[in-house]
């Protein structure tokens, strides 16, 4: 009774340990997740297997990577055993061998050998194969040449085959003995055989010369016998008779080619540094000849060009030894022989003149003495070597514009009287040219420091003349040439900018001057741009404050003068007008602007300014077709003030202009009979600063010049803003003004079809143009009951705080979350290589004390055998 129960009791136990089992291994509790890659260092989810089994998966992947960089950390180095089968204990010793044996004869087989079936070993014999010795390809030397190829002699082959003994044997003492019957050593035969083995080689090559001798002789014989045997030569021996060229043919074309002309190289191109030194050199060259004429030195001593004459010289001048072969040179990619002929010429006459005398081979140096700075270079005189090559070159203090002055033609003139050969100037003639000399300008001048300093070398000059000055100055104080001249240049830019606005606030205004000297400021501001804008700009930053400044005590302000209006035309010269912004044209256009809506007109003086700024504005936008409303409603305004009839008006004017007023009847004409005799003439810049006018005509006819200029401008501006989609409604207000307002009935006919003109630019739509109105925008809806929707985040709800903050929380939320993370990896490492150092320790431990009790039992058993024996001894 008791087994059964026993057994019942083991199958329960059975029967419960298989229940908890499968309840274990549900495979509803098993997770299983996919992963295509295994990223480093990514953190996956994609685990498989039960709850729990994370854990044991963790201890794994420690296992495999921290606790053999554990192991390892104290080890350099280790050696791997890469031969085959070495780590394989399954492998007998006898199978690794013939498995390495196989695998270095496959790698040592040739590729070519890959398929062949006969695998055969190949023989050699001291390191050569037997096959390619069979061949027999030894190659022969050439110098060994001879008839009996592959013969060897007896001496040869017993020297050489017979290991030298056969040299040694004894001969008759006639052989091989000396006088005294000596027998000789093996050095003595070995050279012995070198020499009889020299003397055939130069035997074989002998026959083999005479040989080829009396072949060519046997040949030329029997070309000779075949030309009287035959009647007609061969076609192709007449060919190649005809083609050979004969010797002196030869040596004709080659001297022919030593008498050809030759090419010259043109003149090296000059660097803009070489250019300044070489013209300050000149300027200071003529200044101290200026210097040299002031002092009363007017003869120099003439310059001769050195001739070698002979002994046999008869001085006829007649020239011998003359070089006739001609230069080649290129000009504009063409040959220049008719100018070097021509040079040639002159030279010969030279030479020619230098032959008959002494005396006539100087060059004229006097005709300098009378020459004025501003055409030093026009007149051609001849003067030494240097300034005769810079006259050639073309670097002269004035351009082609300049003008030469009658006094200035007259002082080279009396010059050249007086450099003649063979004279004594006289002591009148010595001061005139003293007094000519301190007349002339000075050919350097220093870079001025100041303001002031510009105007005292400008003062007293004329506008040639103070152009030549200007160029001088940049001439002698190039930047290239010293450090500090850059800086001396670039104060000049402002200082003869704030020159040429004394010029224009002058009366009457030198304009004529000031049109000279803006080419100078051109050249100045393409040099130094920065210091260009930053002087320009500080001219109409000083302007529009003080504009400001005015409109805020007064509430308006008058127009500038000329000298701020020449500015502003400046600026459209100097700087370009079409880019979107600029740092001086911008401003210059905003400044216009404010000018043009904040200064009214009170005098024709002012007309005359409005209509130049409008000018200047139209010139401003031209290139890139900007639209400037103030632009259009002034002209408008300057239509309104030739209006007689002011009542009924079907337009509107704009600020600074008042539809009536004092001034609002500026371009009405007093007398309607003045208006036929007038004629067109271009409106004066100096009128926007000061008017003379002396009766009423001339003041009517100045009304209508300023009225056909503003027809004018309203046709060009017209033409500009044609292509703007709102065209009808900007200039609707000038066509009604135009058509009803203003009629020139009995006006010259210029001005009427200025009027036509203007008034078809402006009318190219014939219904009037519905007024502006705002855009209908669609209605706003009824504010419904929408849902909130609310952000969910990550860490919580949404914080009540900008988008900003709530990355920021966010960040800070992952950062705390991966910091805590990485914690717990770091802790978890820890004990993980603490629970492997403890094992090692209690490991070895371990085995330290088993040694330890091996070593006592065999202390004790050997303790117990001695005393066994100790014991039997006594016994």
């Amino acid at each position: 009774m008791g087994k059964p129960q026993k057994k019942r009791g083991l199958a329960d136990k059975v029967r419960k340990t298989k229940t908890s089992n499968e309840i274990k291994n549900n495979p509803f509790e098993v997770k299983i997740n996919r992963k295509k890659f295994d990223i480093l260092g990514r953190k996956t989810k994609h685990d498989v297997g039960l709850p729990g089994v994370s854990r044991s998966k963790a201890i794994k992947k420690r296992q495999e990577t921290l606790l053999k960089e554990y192991k390892q950390k104290s080890k350099s180095n280790k050696f791997v055993d890469r031969r085959f089968g070495e780590y394989d204990t399954k492998m007998a010793p006898e199978d690794k061998i013939l498995k390495r044996f196989a695998l270095e004869r496959q790698r040592m087989q040739d590729k070519k050998n890959i398929y062949n079936l006969n695998e055969e070993e190949e023989l050699t014999h001291f390191g050569q194969s037997l096959s390619e010795i069979e061949k027999l390809n030894d190659v022969v030397d050439s110098d060994s040449e001879s008839e009996d190829k592959g013969l060897l002699s007896a001496e040869f082959t017993a020297s050489h085959f017979g290991g030298g003994g056969g040299l040694l044997r004894k001969k008759n003492a006639e052989e091989e003995g000396d006088g005294d019957g000596k027998p000789r050593s093996r050095q003595e035969l070995i050279e012995e055989l070198i020499i009889k083995s020299k003397q055939e080689k130069h035997e074989r090559q002998t026959q083999k010369e005479e040989a080829r001798v009396l072949t060519e002789k046997l040949d030329q014989d029997w070309k000779s016998i075949q030309s009287l045997m035959a009647r007609n030569a061969p076609k192709s021996v007449c060919r190649v008779e005809e083609s050979k060229p004969k010797a002196e043919e030869y040596d004709i074309m080659v001297r022919e080619l030593g008498f050809e002309m030759k090419a010259q190289p043109s003149e090296k191109m000059k660097t803009p540094e070489e250019v300044a030194r070489e013209e300050r050199d000149r300027l200071q060259k003529l200044e101290a000849d200026r210097q040299r004429r002031m002092l009363g030195d007017m003869e120099e001593e003439t310059s001769k060009k050195q001739s070698y004459l002979s002994a046999d010289d008869l001085n006829d001048g007649f020239i011998l030894d003359k070089e006739d072969r001609q230069m080649l040179s290129y000009q504009d990619g063409k040959w220049n022989i008719a100018e070097e002929d021509q040079n040639a010429d002159d030279d010969d006459a030279d030479d020619a003149d230098a032959g008959d005398d002494d005396d006539d081979g100087g060059n004229n140096d006097g005709s300098n003495d009378g020459e004025d700075g501003d055409d030093d270079d026009q007149h051609g005189e001849s003067g030494s070597e240097e300034e005769g090559s810079d006259a050639e070159s073309g670097h002269s203090d004035l351009d082609s514009e300049d003008v030469v002055e009658d006094d200035d033609a007259e002082v080279l003139r009396k010059a050249e009287s007086q450099a003649k050969p063979h004279c004594t100037l006289s002591k009148e003639e010595r001061l005139a040219g003293q007094e000519e000399a301190k007349a002339e300008l000075p050919y350097t001048f220093p870079a001025p420091e100041s303001f002031s300093d510009l105007r005292s070398l400008l003062h007293g000059h004329s506008a040639d003349k103070q152009c030549v000055i200007l160029e001088r100055i940049q001439k002698c104080n190039h930047p290239s040439l010293a450090a500090g001249n850059k800086l001396k240049l670039q104060k000049m830019f402002g200082f003869l900018l704030e020159y040429v606005g004394d010029l224009a606030t002058r009366c009457p205004p030198e304009l004529g001057t000031v049109n000279k000297l803006v080419p100078h400021l051109y050249g100045l501001c393409q040099l130094f741009p920065n210091a260009a804008y930053l002087a320009m700009q500080n001219v109409l930053s000083d302007s529009a404050h003080d504009m400001e400044e005015v409109v805020e005590v007064k509430g308006r302000a008058a127009l500038p003068g000329l000298g701020m209006l020449i500015y502003l035309k400046i600026v459209a010269l100097l700087f370009p007008t079409s880019d979107f912004r600029h740092p001086v044209t911008t401003p210059a256009l905003v400044y216009i602007s404010q000018l043009l809506t904040k200064c009214p007109i009170t005098s024709l003086e002012e007309v005359t300014g409005g209509l130049i700024l409008c000018c200047l504005t139209l010139e401003y936008v031209t290139l890139s077709q900007r639209f400037v409303p103030e632009l259009v409603s002034y002209l408008l305004g300057i239509l309104h003030l030739a209006v007689r009839d002011k009542g009924s008006l079907g337009y509107r004017v704009v600020p600074p202009f008042r539809l009536t007023g004092r001034h609002c009847d500026l371009l009405v004409t007093s007398d309607a009979a003045h208006a036929e005799s007038w004629s067109r003439i271009p409106l004066p810049m100096s009128g926007a600063q000061s008017l003379k006018l002396k009766d009423d005509l001339e003041r009517d006819h100045y009304k209508l010049s300023c009225l056909a200029t503003c027809l004018d401008l309203v046709k060009r501006c017209s033409s500009l803003y044609k292509s703007l989609p709102s065209f009808t409604q900007i200039f609707w207000p000038i066509r009604i003004l135009l058509s009803k307002h203003i009629s020139l009935e009995g006006h010259s006919s210029v001005l009427q079809d200025l009027h036509r003109e203007a008034l078809e630019a402006v009318s190219e739509s014939p219904e009037r143009p519905s007024p502006l109105v705002f855009e209908k925008t669609k209605p706003i809806p009824l504010r419904l009951f929408t849902p909130k929707i609310v952000e969910v985040l990550d860490f919580g709800k949404k914080r009540g705080s900008s988008k900003q903050e709530r990355e920021k929380e966010k960040l800070k939320h992952k950062y705390r979350k991966e910091l805590k993370g990485a914690l717990r990896e770091i802790r978890k490492d820890t004990k993980f290589l603490a629970r492997e150092k403890l094992t090692e320790i209690m490991t070895r431990d371990a085995e330290r004390k088993r040694k330890v009790k091996e070593l006592f039992g065999s202390l004790s058993t050997q303790e117990g055998e001695w005393k066994a024996l100790k014991k039997k001894k006594r016994k």
